[in-house]
This record gives C-alpha cells, sequence and structure tokens, in this order.
C-alpha cells in the first residue's frame, strides 16, 4: 500500500537518484579500467639533440660529448672591462651647485645623462664640454669620473 500511493513527482525523484546512483557506479569502474591501462612508459618524455620533448627515447649513437668547461656561464671579462673603461665626451646642459646634480648630452648618442657633484673629478658648469664614463644607476644611466675639457 505504500508505493500506491507515491504521486509522480516522487516517483521521478526516486528514478533520478537511482540513475544517478548508477552513472557513479560506471564512472569508478570506468576510472579503475583506465588506471590499470597506464603504465610508466607512458608517462617518461625525452628530449632530443635539439631541446624538443618527444615521446621516443634519442638515439644513443648520435650523442655528443660535451666539455662543462668550455661553457660560459656569465659575461666575459675582457667585455665588462672594455664596457668600463669606455669614455664619452659631451656637454653640461644643467647644474645645480646648491643641491650638487646635473645632466651631461652625449655627443655621440643625444642622450642626457644624469651626473651627481661627488662623481666629477673637477668643477664644471653649464655648456662645459666634459669628458666622462657611464655606469647603471638605480634609474638609469650615471656619469662617473667626470673631467672638464679645453674647447
Amino acid at each position: 500500500m505504500g508505493r500506491s500511493q507515491e504521486t509522480f513527482n516522487k516517483k521521478e525523484v526516486r528514478n533520478k537518484k537511482e540513475k544517478k546512483r548508477k552513472e557513479k557506479v560506471l564512472k569508478k569502474q570506468a576510472r579503475k579500467e583506465k588506471e590499470k591501462k597506464s603504465s610508466l612508459d607512458d608517462m617518461i618524455a625525452y628530449v632530443d639533440e635539439n631541446g624538443i620533448i618527444t615521446s621516443t627515447r634519442p638515439d644513443p649513437d648520435k650523442r655528443t660529448k660535451v666539455d662543462a668547461s668550455e661553457i660560459e656561464t656569465s659575461i666575459p671579462k675582457g667585455l665588462i672591462s672594455s664596457q668600463r673603461t669606455n669614455e664619452h665626451t659631451g656637454t653640461v646642459t644643467f647644474f645645480n651647485e646648491s643641491k650638487g646634480f646635473g645632466f651631461i648630452r652625449d655627443k655621440d648618442t643625444g642622450q642626457s645623462v644624469f651626473v651627481h657633484a661627488s662623481n666629477m673629478l673637477e668643477p664644471v658648469i653649464e655648456n662645459d664640454l666634459v669628458v666622462f664614463e657611464t655606469t647603471k644607476g638605480p634609474k638609469g644611466l650615471t656619469a662617473v669620473n667626470v673631467k672638464h675639457v679645453e674647447k
């Protein structure tokens, strides 16, 4: 007598729950079967001589020996020293003596370079021709070893 008094909506809800339960069981079985099929060989990737990832093992006969001491991992020392001794010429476009800073316009590049009074070898004023070296500062290029040049 219990089931005969069920409404249509109650039957639909019961059928949907039963259907979900069966789908869940089927998904669980499919996952178990899939886990059994996968192996370690399916998960391994190889890198060929050009650095491309492949699924096939590279040929050991094509392997080349590389001497680790020949690999350069930094900037060559000769390149660094040549950049530091690179002198530029330019004119002082602005200099505030009370605050101790100014700007120099490079003749070759036309670039404006910051200069501080502590980086000067001798005092300069605006429109002076100067020789200087550049280094990387916190906000860009900075002129160091600034010297006055006679015109």
